[in-house]
């Protein structure tokens, strides 16, 4: 196993050709959310879709409905619980990044604690195989030791940090760096969940983007088979790294046109919302209603209350009367009442 850089032609014509339109469509994306007049209000959306689509790619299947309550009733369920961990590592990840301004191991190993809180930190012993796990045929033997697993890590941080290392696009750095993270596989599990937050907290460190906001699971679950067919061929051969490369490339294009969509198409909601609760609701109408109501896809009274800063009594009564003019749907749930929102709902479920 190679440690980076890797030698090989990246200014190949068709590599370059294909960074044009994937940093095109990436720039149209980072000036959209910079336009924005409270982007972590749609942040919160996106991280949540992120965090289904990352946990489906290792099976770990859950609804939004199921991830929604969750977040509001905390219930336990164990597929529900290991996405919302996965949305907390991708807050604390980006968290630290703004405050320290660089990835460092220690990072990474924090990241995976919080996606994998009972697992453990890196992988002390031997015996870890990446396979088929249809044929069983054994596709990969990642570094064994726990020193050997750190000497690779070491090796990565400083790649990650270091751009004198490699003076490459941030683009291919980030594929290269993401290739590289999932066949040290650090860890005995949550390794693709880790790489995944590393892919957008680099292209952040890079300032290719401001916000956690731009993330490849979605394209990966899509493409699944292509996906792992790219990380084992550059594995037999460094030749086929153009393929991996393009395949990323494509992945940053597509998941960038579709994030700009997701968020005009949210824009587009929350207006014609706003507008028909002015109509039907002008008595409680107010900008930090409605930056409320698009933030958490279901609220009950005590956290509606808490947020508007008004009564248990005041907060009944505005939930009331969204509910009777269809804003918001009533669900009880044991001896809570919750409160889901219409319009969120009918975007997420486009995700």
């Amino acid at each position: 196993m190679h440690k980076l850089p890797i030698k090989f032609n990246y200014e190949d014509p068709e590599i370059l050709k294909a960074l044009v339109n994937a940093k095109y469509e990436l720039g149209n994306l980072n000036g959209l959310i910079n336009l924005l007049p409270n982007p972590k209000i749609i942040l919160n959306a996106i991280i949540l879709g992120e965090a289904k689509e990352s946990s489906s790619i290792e099976n770990i299947v859950t609804t939004f409905d199921e991830i929604f309550r969750e977040i509001t009733l905390k219930n336990q369920d164990a597929n529900t619980k290991e996405v919302v961990n996965y949305r907390q590592a991708i807050l604390k990840g980006y968290s630290d990044l703004k405050e320290k301004g660089f990835i460092s191991t220690n990072m990474i190993v924090n990241i995976h604690s919080i996606i994998e809180p009972n697992v453990g930190g890196i992988r002390k012993i031997p015996g870890t195989v990446i396979m088929n796990t249809k044929t069983k045929e054994i596709l990969h033997t990642p570094p064994q030791s726990e020193k050997e697993i750190l000497e690779y890590m070491n090796n990565l941080e400083k790649y990650i940090n270091y751009p004198e290392m490699h003076e490459i696009d941030p683009i291919l750095k980030m594929a290269m760096i993401h290739y590289q993270f999932e066949s040290i596989h650090p860890f005995h599990d949550g390794n693709g969940r880790t790489g995944r937050v590393l892919n957008i907290l680099y292209l952040i460190l890079k300032k290719q983007i401001d916000l956690p906001i731009l993330y490849l699971s979605k394209y990966i679950n899509k493409t699944k088979s292509e996906y792992y067919k790219h990380l084992s061929g550059i594995r037999k051969d460094d030749k086929n790294i153009k393929d991996c490369l393009l395949y990323m490339i494509k992945g940053v294009e597509e998941t960038s046109n579709f994030t700009i969509s997701f968020i005009n198409n949210f824009l587009t909601l929350m207006k014609e919302a706003t507008e028909k609760i002015k109509e039907k609701c002008p008595s409680i109408y107010s900008e930090k209603l409605m930056n409320y109501l698009f933030y958490d896809f279901y609220t009950k009274n005590e956290y509606f209350r808490d947020a508007l800063g008004i009564s248990r009594n005041t907060a009944s009564k505005y939930l009331n009367l969204l509910v009777d003019k269809g804003f918001l749907i009533e669900e009880k749930v044991g001896k809570e009442k919750l409160y889901k929102n219409v319009y969120l709902y009918s975007l997420i479920d486009k995700w």
